[in-house]
């Protein structure tokens, strides 16, 4: 492949009398960013005249698509009577091969106006915030400017931005309806290694006879989400048609939210905002609430781990949190809960898709290795679930909720839900290339460093590789000396591998206090 560097634009054939391009599929993986690929000696190039801009606006019959603009000179990949899309474009446009298309410099969005108002401290309005959020879903926004969406706001968002923008999100994807009086839902913020409670509480209470249909993201920097695990065990890939049949069918379902096209700004925001580092609790708010209420949610559970590495650190910044999941929730008729649970810590043994499966399952399957943290956190968050039950007497949501997993209920329904859902799209197994890390001294477990711990997992390469990550031996408050293995890294390319040894060894995310040598 020749060189590829960004350019200047292309103008309209019908502007300069020159025949229009034919659309060339080009297997790029470009992420969520359209992009475009034409010859340095294009038909079409006039960088003479467009030198000033980067994106073109492709239009193909009554289709309109922006991208950014590269250029080749590897004219095998893009002939210069050709326009080469990258994989997304190439998905959006939905056209096929050799079709013809004519390319213009593209306008900048309007609401761009609006994001420099927002970075200058003013406080934007219902209609500039949908003006916004219609831009993002119709993928208008370039990385860079959704990038000065997300810190502009990051700096300053009013009750009445974060009510407009939770409210926009919902309204520019599909809106789930569901003919029961009570949808219920669970969510955590994120951060904690290993906690996969979902998998056990969707099966729990959906056992006991509530409905819960849950969607789940996937990880983007993090060693896995909900549905990265989940699809060791089923496909998760599924669109709404596929969700409401298993939703009919068991009550529940364990899905990635993408095909089902709930809130789709968010998807995006979330891409940009992850390589950023940015997760300002306005925007977490309008995500998760945006998701939920398009979901056709009415109870939802919140779930803040509270821990120094965690996304909340500290109980003054959990309430402020609480507060503002609270405002939406009344704005938009649902019922919303929040507690705070323990985030000092990894949840589990395992961190990474495959590991976290074998916990889920240990705990399903009563099996006593079974983790007892996320044991016992799973049913204390599915006791709050079915305490929403109105044929439940009060305080007995925990009694039921350890009824229906010894019983086997829960690992039943969780079998039908992935009976329902179809087979995963293909086999996973753990990664060859194991290390055990050691503890160098003699002492007590004080710390452990939550994002360290998903970091070096990350490393290793989950969630792509199902079957890399962490496998925990050793919680806080427990003895060591010298040579214990602290965790086990998993892997099964050697680059990752070597990645994620060298970051261990750099810091293992584990704190020991000196305690005096056992005579």
């Amino acid at each position: 492949m020749g060189k590829i560097a960004p350019t200047g634009i292309l103008t309209s054939a019908d502007e300069v009398g020159r025949p229009p391009l034919k659309i060339r599929f080009v297997n790029l993986d470009t992420g969520r960013e359209n992009i475009a690929v034409i010859s340095r000696r294009s038909q079409a190039l006039r960088p003479d005249v467009f030198c000033g801009f980067s994106r073109i606006q492709i239009q193909c019959g009554d289709k309109l698509l922006l991208a950014t603009l590269l250029i080749t000179d590897d004219e095998s990949l893009v002939g210069t009577n050709e326009l080469g899309l990258a994989t997304p474009a190439f998905r959006r446009m939905n056209e096929p091969e050799n079709t013809l298309a004519t390319v213009s410099p593209a306008p900048p969005p309007k609401s761009l106006d609006f994001v420099r108002s927002k970075i200058q401290g003013d406080i934007l309005d219902a209609v500039e915030i949908a003006a916004i959020v219609d831009d993002l879903t119709n993928h208008r926004y370039s990385e860079l400017e959704i990038a000065a969406f997300l810190v502009a706001t990051a700096r300053l968002m009013t009750a009445s931005e974060l009510l407009a923008l939770t409210s926009s999100m919902v309204d520019a994807g599909t809106r789930l309806h569901w003919q029961k009086p009570m949808i219920v839902d669970k969510h955590c913020i994120g951060g904690i290694p290993g906690n996969r409670t979902s998998m056990i509480v969707v099966p729990i209470v959906a056992a006991h006879g509530l409905t819960m249909p849950k969607t789940s993201s996937r990880a983007i920097t993090s060693p896995a989400g909900t549905a990265d695990t989940m699809e060791v065990l089923a496909k998760v890939d599924i669109d709404t048609d596929h969700m409401k049949r298993v939703v009919d069918k068991c009550g529940a379902c364990l899905i990635w939210g993408g095909h089902v096209n709930l809130s789709p700004a968010d998807d995006i925001l979330i891409s940009v905002e992850r390589v950023l580092g940015l997760d300002t609790i306005e925007q977490m708010v309008a995500s998760i609430m945006s998701k939920k209420i398009a979901a056709g949610v009415t109870h939802l559970l919140v779930d803040i781990p509270v821990g120094s590495s965690s996304k909340v650190r500290t109980p003054t910044e959990a309430l402020r949190l609480r507060k503002l999941f609270e405002l939406v929730g009344d704005h938009f008729g649902i019922a919303v809960e929040v507690v705070t649970t323990e985030g000092r810590q990894p949840i589990g043994h395992g961190v990474g898709p495959l590991l976290e499966v074998h916990d889920v399952m240990s705990v399903l399957e009563n099996r006593p290795d079974a983790p007892q943290d996320l044991r016992e956190k799973s049913l204390n968050l599915a006791a709050r679930l079915l305490e929403y039950d109105p044929a439940l007497r009060g305080g007995t949501g925990y009694a039921r909720a350890l009824e229906l997993l010894e019983s086997g209920a829960a690992l039943r329904k969780l079998q039908s839900i992935i009976a329902a859902q179809g087979e995963p799209p293909y086999a996973a197994s753990l990664g060859h290339l194991q290390r055990d890390i050691v503890a160098s001294k003699h002492g007590i477990v004080s710390n452990i460093d939550c994002l360290r711990i998903n970091r070096i997992a990350h490393m290793a390469g989950a969630p792509i590789d199902k079957g890399a990550g962490i496998q925990i031996f050793k919680k806080i408050g427990e003895h060591v000396s010298p040579g214990d293995p602290l965790y086990r890294i998993f892997a099964s390319e050697a680059s990752g591998y070597d990645l994620a040894l060298r970051a261990s060894f750099e810091q293992n995310g584990f704190s020991i206090d000196d305690r005096p040598e056992p005579q």
